[in-house]
C-alpha cells in the first residue's frame, strides 16, 4: 500500500449529513437503513460541528436506560433529543492532503475508525478504516499472507 496517497484519492465523498437539530429518531432511520456508522454533523454550508456514531447511540441507550421509569419514560426522552445531544463536537478532522499513512496512525493511536474530511472549514468527505481496507485490497497491495 503506498502510504503516502492524500486520502482525497480514497475518502468517501457520497455522505448523507444531518444538522444539529435533527431529531434522534430520524438518525436512527438514516442508520437502519444504511450500513454505515457515522453521520457528520452539519451547519448551512456544509461547516461541520460534530459526528454522530452508532456507539453514541449505544451509549445514550445505555445512560437511557439506567435512568429510565419505564418505556413510556424512555420513549418521551427520546423524542426530545436532537443530533445536538448525542454528537461528538468539534471532531478530529484530516485534510484531503493528508497522508493514508498519517491517518492510519491517528486511527491506531486513537482507536477511531473514520474521521471526517475538511478543507477549509467545509466537509470534504470521510474517511474510514474500511476505507484504507479497501484501497489496500483492491490496489493489489497485500498478499494473501497478510490478509488471512
Amino acid at each position: 500500500m503506498q502510504l503516502e496517497t492524500p486520502i482525497r484519492e480514497i475518502m468517501t465523498t457520497a455522505l448523507i449529513t444531518v444538522a444539529p437539530d435533527t431529531p434522534v429518531k430520524e438518525i436512527q432511520k438514516i442508520f437502519a437503513a444504511n450500513s454505515f456508522h457515522h453521520l457528520p454533523v452539519v451547519e448551512a454550508g456544509s461547516q461541520l460541528v460534530g459526528i454522530v456514531s452508532r456507539e453514541d447511540f449505544r451509549i445514550f441507550y445505555e445512560q437511557l436506560s439506567a435512568q429510565s421509569s419505564g418505556p413510556t419514560w424512555s420513549h418521551m426522552q427520546l423524542e426530545h433529543r436532537r443530533a445536538k445531544d448525542l454528537m461528538t463536537a468539534s471532531p478530529l478532522c484530516l485534510d484531503p492532503d493528508d497522508t493514508i499513512g498519517l491517518a492510519a496512525d491517528i486511527f491506531l493511536a486513537n482507536k477511531f475508525h473514520a474521521l471526517p474530511v475538511i478543507e477549509d472549514g467545509l466537509l470534504m468527505g470521510i474517511l474510514t478504516t474500511h476505507d484504507i481496507l479497501a484501497y489496500s485490497v483492491g490496489a493489489g497491495n497485500l498478499s494473501e499472507e497478510e490478509v488471512g
